[in-house]
């Protein structure tokens, strides 16, 4: 089943039928508790949702996998999916651990109007895989939970002109603690993100110093990040916390120092160093080159003279 086409939802009261759920209250927002969920029947199919979901999970038994990855939802976490991103849930219907945690089903039209239509998409963590789901802290849980209860208590009441009002701050104050709790993540997994920032160093090293410049010119951020196993949107925001810069800085840092390199060292023109630095056009590199140093090449080069 993991190779057919992704099957999509485009509602939220698709989805409720589709998980054996009562009708929600609201079409564009729902507020759903693990627990109540029966376990979906229809385990291993690729998924597409038309919103955004929101989910605090514990005790499911069970493995998303999202892209090449796989998440272990043996403990609790929290992970986020917007629209048009595919995903598959495996759950094993042998395991009857006690479930427990929210999803919040979010319907770009229920956003509509609000500065949070626009300022939602700032939100990196929509773009990282499952795999790099945020591990909460048993506080951080209960502010977290504490959130969706508001948001359920508002849901559940009557549905009126004031809801959208009252229920989008609590969505963004729940944002914000996400990104909070992000960044606390980042530091104290120190061990694990410190791996991936010395094998990026490797990775950038080896690349620089071999013929792949000339043949496939600069590396990507996706590139990058897939060889690390990791989102790009992931990778840059990890490198931010740990060191003020993004992946494609990290890339031009390096691209730099190899500049400076063979400008310093070799007799190469400007236009062979920029050829063999993977640029087609050497303005390119030279406009690139200052940008980042305040000189050309050539005055770079001149000032060894």
């Amino acid at each position: 089943m993991a190779g057919t086409k992704p099957y999509r939802i485009k509602t939220i009261s698709e989805f409720h039928q589709l998980r054996n759920l009562s009708k929600p209250e609201h079409p564009l927002i729902s507020v759903i508790d693990y627990a109540t969920m029966p376990h979906p029947e229809n385990s291993g199919i690729n998924w597409i949702c038309d919103f955004y979901s929101i989910s605090v999970k514990r005790g499911l038994s069970g493995k998303v996998v999202y892209g090449q990855q796989e998440y272990d939802f043996d403990e609790g976490v929290m992970f986020f999916i917007s629209p048009n991103q595919v995903f598959r849930l495996e759950v094993n219907p042998n395991l009857t651990a006690k479930r427990s945690g929210w999803m919040l089903l979010i319907h770009p039209d229920f956003l509509w109007n609000t500065p949070l239509a626009k300022t939602i998409k700032q939100y990196e963590y929509f773009g990282y895989s499952v795999n790099e789901a945020l591990l909460l802290s048993e506080k951080e849980e209960i502010v977290i939970n504490n959130i969706f209860q508001n948001i359920q208590q508002e849901y559940h009441s009557n549905i009126d002109n004031f809801s959208q009002q009252i229920i989008i701050p609590q969505i963004e104050t729940l944002l914000n603690y996400a990104e909070r709790f992000y960044h606390r993540q980042f530091i104290t997994r120190k061990i694990t993100n410190h791996k991936i920032l010395n094998r990026l160093e490797e990775l950038l090293t080896d690349y620089f110093s071999s013929d792949n410049l000339m043949e496939k010119g600069l590396p990507t951020v996706q590139y990058v990040a897939g060889t690390l196993n990791v989102s790009p949107k992931y990778l840059s925001s990890l490198l931010k916390v740990l060191t003020g810069q993004t992946a494609q800085q990290h890339i031009h840092e390096k691209l730099i120092k190899k500049a400076k390199e063979k400008l310093s060292t070799t007799d190469l023109s400007v236009s062979e160093i920029a050829y063999e630095l993977g640029f087609e056009h050497s303005q390119s590199f030279s406009k690139l080159f200052k940008s980042k140093t305040n000189l050309s090449p050539l005055e770079f080069r001149q000032s060894f003279g």
